[in-house]
């Protein structure tokens, strides 16, 4: 498996990574869900040189989890937007930061609690399980071929 053709791949995980799996696209998305729009805001807060993050704010918009929302005619400035792709990956950039928190936070904690709006109380993610609402870990959940498998690619990687 070769990185620039991950996207090819017959795996949901291989084709996600091919969009959002380089280091400073995380850190760009991560920015995104703390509410940053704007180039200069990106860049002051990750230290990142302009042309990386240009290419990196020009991959997410193509990919369709960005989107460029003008905010200035004159000059033409844009912002960057989520779309609704973008904030599918919540659930992803917050299970990494909760996970980032719990093996290396350090001695004083975590360095950003996250509060939920509706019952006041700081959280940490959990998966649920979307049919019956039970916590999920990796020992509960049995992963077998779905429609999109390819015929007997899965043939002896996946056992009870």
């Amino acid at each position: 498996m070769k990185w620039q053709n991950l996207d090819r791949e017959n795996c949901s995980l291989a084709r996600a990574m091919a969009v959002v799996g380089d280091r400073w696209t995380l850190l760009v998305l991560r920015e995104t869900f703390l509410r940053v729009r704007r180039f200069d805001e990106f860049q002051e807060n990750l230290g990142i040189a302009r042309r990386v993050l240009t290419e990196r704010l020009k991959h997410l918009v193509d990919h369709g989890v960005l989107e460029r929302v003008a905010y200035s005619q004159t000059p033409l400035r844009y912002e960057y937007r989520l779309t609704e792709k973008g904030l599918g990956l919540y659930p992803v950039i917050i299970s990494l930061v909760h996970w980032g928190d719990a093996y290396y936070a350090g001695k004083k904690g975590p360095p950003l609690l996250h509060r939920h709006k509706t019952c006041g109380h700081d959280f940490h993610s959990v998966l649920t399980c979307s049919e019956c609402g039970e916590a999920v870990s990796p020992r509960d959940v049995v992963p077998h071929p779905g429609p999109g498998a390819r015929k007997g690619a899965w043939d002896g990687r996946l056992t009870d």
